[in-house]
């Protein structure tokens, strides 16, 4: 069942006897409500990009399909052993097993890097580097590319496909829809969760007035100022429910948009964590030495956006 040799997918890597994957934060540089389903579902407009920071997914043989945790923010998910019938990663694993026609076998462990619940798809980018390293395991790295595999990650969460994806996307419909997105410039993100939880089904909830057009960025921005500045005649229609949800959202945001040379803050996603947009590592990394020392309690990631 195990191949002697890896052919290795993007962005995993053979470690030992099995496979590495990251599962790079999502970020959702601008996100607009632009209307509902009848089932309830929510429309969206976004420009999703992924940050180089992330949690670690390995994947290695075993007789039986285990999964553990650890990591500095392993303590967050409330228990070491995720519970086998609720946890994205191994409902990923059993489907995606069924769909190859192997045993769902392997040893999981997940090194958590990012906070849980924060509005950076840490669970949804879970599951796809799951997908990317047990395809690759299980002897058929192209698997985790077909068609089956795409439908299979949105039947897991809304965000799974575009994490699976890994690439900057212009993102439609709830999550299905995925368009390359234009050229993006060489650009750092500073990340920023103040240690709270925000529930996303709670902030779509508590999201009122009418919804959104439609605005796909449609001109590369030349740079990362440029592209601040595209972004600022978009924005997150989630923003203003989650900061009634949790009012500190409010304050990280402030703190961000207070740093030198800080092209735009904004939260991504649901929330409630937020980032800054900057040009170099340079600033990022002083934004982050200043918020650290204003607030010591918060979780705070500078890293580079991913082009690739």
């Amino acid at each position: 069942m195990f191949p002697d040799t890896f052919q290795q997918a993007p962005g995993v890597a053979v470690h030992g006897p099995g496979v590495r994957a990251l599962a790079p934060a999502k970020v959702n540089l601008y996100l607009q409500v632009t209307g509902r389903r009848p089932n309830g579902y929510h429309e969206l407009d976004s420009l999703m990009v992924f940050a180089d920071v992330g949690d670690i997914v390995e994947a290695s043989p075993a007789e039986d399909l285990s999964l553990s945790v650890g990591g500095p923010m392993a303590c967050r998910l409330g228990r070491e052993l995720p519970d086998p019938d609720d946890n994205i990663m191994l409902r990923a694993a059993r489907r995606l097993a069924e769909l190859m026609g192997v045993a769902a076998k392997a040893r999981l462990h997940l090194t958590k890097v990012l906070p849980v619940a924060a509005g950076i798809g840490g669970g949804s980018a879970d599951a796809a580097a799951t997908l990317k390293a047990l395809a690759t395991l299980w002897g058929d790295p192209d698997a985790a590319d077909s068609p089956e595999v795409a439908d299979l990650a949105l039947a897991l969460g809304a965000d799974v496909p575009v994490c699976l994806a890994g690439r900057a996307m212009a993102v439609s419909g709830i999550g299905e829809t995925l368009t390359p997105a234009v050229a993006l410039p060489e650009a750092w993100l500073l990340l920023v969760n103040p240690g709270v939880g925000v529930s996303t089904p709670a902030v779509f909830k508590a999201r009122q007035g009418d919804f959104s057009r439609a605005a796909p960025l449609t001109t590369p921005p030349a740079d990362a100022s440029a592209l601040g500045a595209a972004l600022k005649s978009r924005r997150n229609d989630l923003e203003a429910p989650a900061r009634q949800l949790a009012p500190v959202i409010g304050q990280v945001l402030d703190g961000l948009a207070a740093t030198a040379h800080c092209r735009l803050a904004r939260m991504s996603g649901s929330g409630a964590t937020c980032f800054g947009l900057y040009d170099s590592p340079d600033t990022a990394h002083a934004a982050a030495d200043a918020l650290a020392r204003a607030h010591p309690e918060w979780w705070l990631a500078p890293a580079p956006l991913r082009r690739g």
